[in-house]
């Protein structure tokens, strides 16, 4: 192969890789970006070890390393406290219940959340709680009354 074909070649897989590598710093896990991109850079390291010798090779692959590492640093900064980290936390809170305990809920009405199969959530007064109906199947949107407590669970059934 002529050299100038061999520089072409080498340039392109470089620059080519070097983009594959830093695009996999921002997109999570390790996929088809970031092994193009590593089997782009071994084949520019190959075409500089035939063309300019070992010692320039081994130049390349420092470089190579240091983008690599620069790579997974901005992977991980960005994971902390980046762009990346805001799209993999529930940005929404729930209304966390009031200190009441159970029983103090007994007799108060409300609505099924989900459907009750005999458990699931209900919503009293905007807190959203967990219940057991007494046996029934209670559909979602159906009205509830409390009727007891058990642990940290309701007791609840389905309004006549």
């Amino acid at each position: 192969m002529d050299p100038f074909a061999l520089n072409l070649i080498m340039i392109i897989c470089f620059v080519v890789g070097s983009g594959l590598i830093i695009l996999e710093a921002f997109i999570p896990g390790f996929g088809v970006a970031g092994v193009f991109g590593v089997l782009l850079e071994f084949a520019a390291l190959w075409a500089t070890w035939r063309l300019h010798g070992v010692v320039t090779a081994l130049i390349a692959l420092g470089a190579v390393l240091l983008l690599i590492g620069a790579a997974v640093f901005i992977s991980y900064r960005s994971a902390m406290n980046g762009r990346l980290s805001k799209t993999l936390v529930l940005r929404d809170t729930e209304k966390a219940a009031p200190a009441a305990a159970p029983a103090d809920w007994t007799g108060k009405s409300g609505t099924a959340v989900t459907a009750l199969r005999p458990e699931g959530q209900v919503e009293i007064a905007g807190v959203r709680l967990n219940a057991s109906s007494t046996g029934e199947f209670v559909a979602k949107g159906t009205g509830i009354t409390v009727t007891g407590a058990e642990g940290g669970r309701l007791i609840v059934r389905a309004k006549s």
